[in-house]
């Protein structure tokens, strides 16, 4: 019987039954990546490090009939932690309602893995164990005794490879098999003896009161009191059998404590769970030889992570990135830039009304194409930033910069979502919550924004190859990403000086092997990066490009058109009569409502070089920097009639002078991300008064910058 697969992230039709899975698992177990494998397509985005998944994320499909319904946690090595991923996935796996738990486990690091899996268990829920890795696992010479790990867990336990399939469909049917039995296996998880011994104890008293709770034994009902678990407790506490209780658990923890350091439940929950994960790896796991590719990882590491060449080397990969983004990037823009042009010419050709061929030409083709111009330098950028996700290289260099980042006041991890930002600042400022430490985290969220997004790019691209050559293009691109991460820097040790002192957290990560990325992965990051790009350009951009024409051109100026109209037919020249018609358009431009707008912010921009055209898209990019390219488009394009300007770089280069260009680039470079990333910046920081000095932090920061950079670029070049 075959059966139509339901669409991502739509709920399947009602009287089919969806099964709800939880995914859990520490970070860098694959879980996103099996997601992708079990359903069949790239659902999730996939990177080789951790913090990847750093909200849950819903995915539906369809697998012999069965609607599952697979919800992604972000990685976590304990439920307890204090971090805001750990705090989602344990806010989804004590409070929400699902049908199962697949715990994704790291076959080549079981022992460290099966921390997570003995509270998972201890939460007496339905679940399955998914040996991820099973290839790499081969490959090392690993062998895992299955049956006797299913037997000391008590779960089902399947052996998968998310990379190659194996195992996959296998797990997909244990789950609603699993899902569709009503019984559910019991914790078989056997502790340390003094522990053992009181948890007999209390087990055996419930059993004398012939007390049952939910599904759950009675002997889970005993460990879940021993180790004061909140939900169990804030569920018996009206119950008359928690009167004889309390005593007899006051007791047992009492003898428990004598036989540890310390009196703290939840570390000696902890010890418990290292013996138990210990002891099961020496039990199931067998090794028969050295893994030739941990061999290759040393060797590569050796070099990568010297402590005298590693960063060079980080520096030069990332110089030949922005190198590869302009050069490449430049040779389809002449085709793109012809192709728009001609569109435009057609278009404006078979529209007789004189405003609306304005609109459609001058507005809609003009200003999204400025955007659809730069898509090639965006898809080099991204292939570039996939390829150190899913490698394993930025671990590495997360390693690299510790102890650089920890001079100006950051943590090592703050790499990830640093270099995250260079993509997008939205997923960057929810992978700041791999940070622990509360301070660390909002210094890393307020510099995040010096970390140029991609949206950026096409203002740097069009600024760049307007004002420098080709061969300097790629080094001047290069320049002004690394300014904007060095001043990001320097704001964090001044942040972490004078605003959120304290003391910095140790740097604890997981350090994963390399892996060569497949074509597969490669093209879900890049086409879904340029996807959304493109989606902006056909609707936000598109919105944002129609208001720009409509504020440019209206209100209509009829006496002024009236008084030029006479003056260039009264003109005796060609050259003369184009002079008038770009001065009418100018003067019809500065006093539409547009020209308004940018005369009145004007005085504010000005002490930086900037007229109020180059104002008025400033104030635009607060809602997307993509629209600052479209704005520029809009406004300069409209007022040039100069037919050897064939593009909008030829005419910025005509209007505006090196020192406006490099403050311009500056200003960009450090004032407010765009409307949808402020809106998750205010959520991840914990409140609007966040978003406030964050307007003013970088507000001031971009003027006071831009100033002195136009400042300097006079004394260097002239006005």
């Amino acid at each position: 019987m075959s059966c139509s697969s339901c669409e991502l992230d739509k709920k399947p039709e009602s009287g089919l039954g969806a099964i709800k899975i939880a995914l859990a698992g520490q970070p860098n177990v694959g879980k996103s990546m099996l997601i992708n494998a079990m359903s069949g397509g790239n659902r999730v985005k996939v990177g080789n490090f951790s913090g990847v998944t750093v909200d849950k994320m819903e995915v539906c499909f369809e697998h012999h009939c069965h609607h599952f319904d697979l919800i992604d946690l972000p990685g976590t090595y304990s439920i307890d932690g204090f971090t805001q991923e750990e705090k989602v996935a344990k806010d989804f796996l004590i409070n929400e309602e699902y049908d199962l738990i697949l715990n994704v486990v790291d076959s080549t690091n079981l022992q460290r893995n099966l921390l997570l899996t003995c509270e998972l268990l201890e939460l007496n829920k339905k679940m399955v164990v998914a040996l991820n890795m099973a290839d790499e696992a081969k490959k090392d010479g690993i062998d895992i005794d299955i049956e006797q790990l299913q037997k000391i867990l008590g779960v089902k336990v399947i052996m998968v490879s998310a990379k190659t399939g194996e195992g996959v469909d296998e797990l997909l049917d244990t789950m609603h098999e699993i899902a569709d039995n009503g019984k559910r296996e019991h914790n078989n998880l056997i502790y340390s003896d003094p522990l053992e011994e009181e948890i007999i104890k209390i087990r055996k008293f419930l059993d004398e009161r012939a007390f049952s709770y939910k599904d759950w034994t009675n002997r889970e009902v005993a460990i879940g009191l021993l180790f004061e678990q909140e939900s169990l407790y804030k569920e018996l506490h009206n119950n008359p059998i928690m009167i004889e209780l309390y005593p007899l658990i006051r007791d047992s923890l009492e003898h428990i404590y004598t036989h540890h350091e310390t009196k703290n439940i939840k570390e000696i929950k902890a010890v418990e769970h290292a013996s138990i994960a210990r002891g099961v790896a020496l039990e199931v796991v067998s090794q028969h030889s050295v893994s030739k590719s941990l061999t290759l990882t040393q060797k590569i590491d050796s070099i990568l992570l010297n402590k005298y060449l590693g960063i060079p080397i980080f520096l030069f990969f990332m110089w030949g990135l922005f190198q590869l983004t302009f050069t490449f990037g430049n040779y389809p823009m002449d085709y793109i830039n012809s192709a728009i042009s001609s569109l435009g010419d057609f278009v404006g050709s078979h529209i007789s009304n004189d405003d609306i061929r304005s609109l459609v030409v001058d507005g809609i083709i003009a200003g999204v194409g400025a955007v659809l111009l730069f898509l090639p330098n965006i898809i080099i950028l991204y292939i570039g930033i996939a390829l150190l996700e899913t490698t394993g290289y930025m671990s590495r260099v997360a390693f690299l910069l510790d102890g650089f980042f920890h001079k100006f006041g950051l943590h090592g991890k703050s790499f990830i979502p640093l270099v995250t930002g260079f993509g997008c600042t939205v997923p960057a400022y929810m992978a700041a919550r791999t940070l622990k430490s509360e301070k660390d985290r909002l210094i890393t969220l307020f510099i995040l924004g010096f970390m140029s997004c991609g949206a950026r790019l096409p203002i740097y691209v069009l600024f760049t190859g307007a004002f420098f050559s080709e061969a300097e293009s790629g080094n001047i691109l290069f320049l002004i990403y690394i300014s904007g991460a060095l001043l990001g820097l320097i704001m964090a040790k001044v942040l972490r000086v004078v605003v959120f002192k304290g003391e910095d957290e140790p740097f604890v990560m997981e350090m994963p092997k390399y892996r060569l990325p497949s074509f597969k992965l490669i093209w879900h990051t890049v086409y879904s990066n340029a996807a959304s790009y493109l989606n902006k350009a056909g609707t936000f951009i598109l919105l944002a490009s129609m208001i720009i024409w409509f504020s440019s051109n209206y209100p209509k100026q009829p006496e002024l058109e009236k008084v030029y109209s006479v003056k260039i037919e009264q003109a005796s020249t060609k050259e003369a009569k184009n002079k008038l018609a770009t001065e009418l358009k100018a003067k019809e431009l500065e006093n539409s409502y547009l020209g308004r707008v940018g005369k009145f912010s004007e005085p504010f921009f000005a002490p930086l070089g900037f007229d109020w055209r180059l104002s008025v898209s400033l104030e635009a990019g607060l809602a997307a920097k993509e629209v600052v390219v479209s704005t520029l488009g809009v406004l300069y394009s409209v007022g040039e009639v100069d037919e050897t300007s064939k593009s909008l770089k030829d005419i910025l280069h005509k209007n505006l002078n090196i020192p406006i260009a490099m403050s311009f680039i500056v200003f960009v470079m450090i004032y407010l991300p765009c409307f949808a990333a402020s809106r998750v910046f205010t959520k991840e920081a914990g409140g609007f008064k966040y978003f406030v000095y964050l307007f003013i932090f970088t507000t001031t920061t971009a003027w006071v910058l831009s100033f002195i950079t136009y400042r300097v670029g006079l004394l260097i070049f002239g006005a």
